[in-house]
């Protein structure tokens, strides 16, 4: 199931989503870094494509060629365990505190 970034609708386009397509129900553009399967804050560009050119404006109509809708969140595996946590505890372990 593909969800809109902004609001969490569900998307009901079909098919190949454009550069101009909306959000049936808040308006924002599909065609848009943070619905892309790619987009990664943090990473070069927030993106794990790393072909792609840079794009400013995240939330705005792109151009980007590499562009493929996200899933849903909730059909993304969960990452075991919180990381910080994960990282805290290696941390300790390693210089002994």
């Amino acid at each position: 199931m593909r969800v809109c970034a902004r609001c969490g609708a569900e998307v009901d386009h079909a098919g190949t989503i454009g550069r101009n397509n909306t959000c049936s129900n808040c308006g924002a553009y599909l065609h848009s870094c943070v619905n892309c399967r790619f987009y990664r804050p943090g990473r070069h560009n927030d993106c794990t494509e790393p072909q792609a050119e840079l794009v400013a404006d995240k939330r705005a109509a792109n151009f980007c060629n590499y562009f493929t809708m996200r899933e849903a969140r909730g059909s993304e595996p969960k990452p075991a365990g919180n990381k910080r946590d994960k990282a805290r505890k290696d941390f300790d372990k390693l210089f002994g505190g």
